[in-house]
């Protein structure tokens, strides 16, 4: 008799205990009695969502667990021996689930071995890395054989990039003819009651990105040209190193994120697709909703900053910023940083990651300056004189907002996965930019707000 294989979870999560692991296994029990095809409390007709949690010991996945479930019980959730290390026991964890969420950073070092098995075994994958060099060696590498292994693989699902992604969507959506958008510039703003702080594995992977600039800039030229979209106006200027953004009260210095990075890949994934992306599966429905939501896309040049109110805060991040600089040159300077982390960065990262009450005292503010022209004269004419002013907040942003968009990309991923690409490379924009999850994101925590349409003096 033939032994029978264990059934499948829709979810799976790797690298559950660590710091924002056990982060990401809390948001996720909140959904367990739900339906991935509904969202909402199961009943017999629709079973509900199987979790299942991964990483190298089960010990330590147990522990995380108790934490995310207290003060309730742990619930009976399958746990699974799995490391980045060992193929086979990847090779045998991607049997066991339709969808694998990575939180196993820094994704330079331990990332690409499970993007190869995903899509080995035909399933989807979501990941929250910020990792510009990453994102853009797997899509190199990986795009082709994902297509045909069925398997979407979407990175940056966390607050890098989603925020900035349909933080540009809200804003551009804004833009109604004869309106004419030239540029959207973000500025973000980091608030709480108590000290901003950060895990050193986060850290981490900022100096693994620095470090891996000429790589970044290699591949780059390796691969062919793809088409830039075509924006109205002239290209905006670098402007000073530190700006005085008097539209909304801040004193802002550029931000070397990957939100700007991913937001322009999927401009250009727009550009090869102006309808952007067809289903699997698709429904009538929403093939029309599609092709509706991306016809009121305008593409424009964006940029992210840091914001703040006073300029002496930007003092301490350009210093910050400096020491970084000089130290992720060499890796005896690396090695320091890793070390010696709340010393060098000022206070802001420390290996023991924030507490409890740090994290749930933290928010953020992210402000979308849109800038172009009321009609087509006035862009004739080379004077913009139209602004409109979008914001998405939300609570702290590596440890309960990054957990909450990447389960919600999961669910909206499981419920309409007809609707989205049969499979491949891409943004979250592009696949997740017509669906409801901006909607879902609302309502778990997450705000999308108009502030303003002005026109400016010319």
């Amino acid at each position: 008799m033939e032994e029978e294989e264990p059934e499948k979870v829709d979810i799976m999560i790797l690298g559950a205990s660590g710091f924002t692991g056990k982060y990401v296994i809390r948001e996720a029990l909140k959904f367990i009695n739900s339906s991935p095809s509904s969202f909402s409390p199961s009943s017999s007709s629709s079973p509900p969502l199987k979790l299942g949690l991964a990483g190298r010991s089960k010990p330590k996945i147990l522990s995380a667990l108790k934490w995310a479930s207290s003060p309730s019980p742990p619930p009976g959730i399958p746990i699974f021996e799995a490391d980045v290390s060992n193929p086979l026991s990847l090779s045998s964890l991607c049997k066991q689930t339709r969808l694998l969420l990575n939180c196993v950073g820094p994704f330079r070092l331990y990332g690409e071995p499970v993007v190869s098995e995903c899509i080995r075994a035909g399933i989807d994958y979501l990941d929250i890395t910020g990792e510009p060099e990453f994102m853009e060696k797997i899509e190199a590498l990986y795009h082709e054989k994902a297509v045909q292994s069925n398997s979407l693989v979407i990175s940056a699902c966390g607050f890098d990039s989603v925020p900035a992604e349909l933080g540009f969507v809200f804003n551009s959506r804004q833009w109604e003819p004869p309106s004419i958008l030239n540029s959207i510039d973000a500025y973000l703003v980091l608030e709480s009651d108590k000290r901003i702080v950060g895990n050193v594995g986060t850290l981490e992977s900022a100096i693994l990105g620095l470090s891996s600039f000429d790589e970044l800039q290699r591949l780059r030229r390796s691969r062919p040209k793809r088409p830039r979209p075509q924006i109205p106006g002239p290209p905006t200027s670098k402007g000073e190193l530190i700006q005085h953004q008097k539209s909304v009260g801040l004193w802002a210095v550029k931000l070397p994120s990957a939100d700007a990075i991913v937001v322009r890949r999927t401009l250009t994934s727009l550009t090869e697709n102006p309808n952007g992306l067809s289903g699997v599966n698709e429904t009538p429905d929403h093939i029309s909703k599609r092709e509706k939501f991306w016809s009121q896309i305008k593409p424009a040049h964006f940029g992210v900053k840091i914001g703040y109110k006073s300029p002496l805060g930007i003092i301490r991040l350009i210093v910050v910023g400096i020491i970084m600089g000089i130290l992720t040159r060499c890796a005896f300077g690396r090695s320091l940083l890793s070390k010696y982390p709340e010393i060098f960065t000022l206070g802001w990262f420390r290996k023991s990651g924030p507490t409890e009450e740090e994290v749930r005292s933290a928010s953020f503010k992210m402000w979308f300056v849109g800038r172009g022209y009321s009609d087509e004269s006035q862009l004739k004419r080379g004077k913009m004189d139209k602004e409109v002013i979008t914001r998405v907040s939300g609570p702290e942003i590596g440890y309960i907002t990054t957990p909450i968009i990447l389960v919600q990309c999961a669910l909206v991923l499981l419920k309409e996965r007809g609707n989205l690409p049969r499979g491949g490379v891409y943004t979250p924009g592009i696949v997740f930019g017509p669906t409801d999850l901006q909607k879902h994101l609302q309502e778990n925590g997450l705000s999308f707000e108009l502030i303003s349409k002005n026109a400016q003096p010319t």
